[in-house]
């Protein structure tokens, strides 16, 4: 089975991705990796996030695709339709599609993730009051 050429249908494979300001939000940082965005033909949307201690993000769920995080560092409280899980380093997630979730940073360090969602198109629905 042929691909075809990779250059013809994307000439870009490497970006530089900045820590930019407009990537900070009230409870902390986001920053993406690959997204349709970046990539023109990717599939997927793959990043960075940094949650402050004590902070948490508002209630939001993602309409077209599920999600996956994986805690590189500190502690979270992720709430996820109704239940809470405590996460430590080196845990991970699944987030089903459409299912309401939010996470809280109650430890004194800051919260390291890595988070991909099976869509070049990543969309959020807030549910509460807040910053994406």
């Amino acid at each position: 089975m042929s691909i075809g050429n990779i250059e013809d249908r994307a000439p870009q494979r490497v970006v530089a991705v900045e820590r930019t300001p407009e990537r900070e939000t009230a409870w902390g940082f986001m920053q993406w990796l690959c997204s349709g965005t970046l990539f023109p033909d990717a599939e997927i949307t793959f990043g960075y996030v940094e949650m402050n201690p004590g902070a948490k993000n508002p209630l939001h769920l993602h309409p077209n695709s599920d999600e996956v995080l994986f805690l590189v560092e500190g502690e979270l409280e992720h709430s996820l339709g109704g239940e809470v899980f405590h996460m430590g380093p080196g845990s991970s997630i699944h987030i089903p599609r459409s299912v309401p979730h939010d996470a809280a940073n109650r430890g004194p360090e800051l919260a390291r993730m890595i988070v991909a969602y099976p869509t070049a198109d990543r969309q959020v629905v807030l549910l509460e009051a807040g910053q994406e």
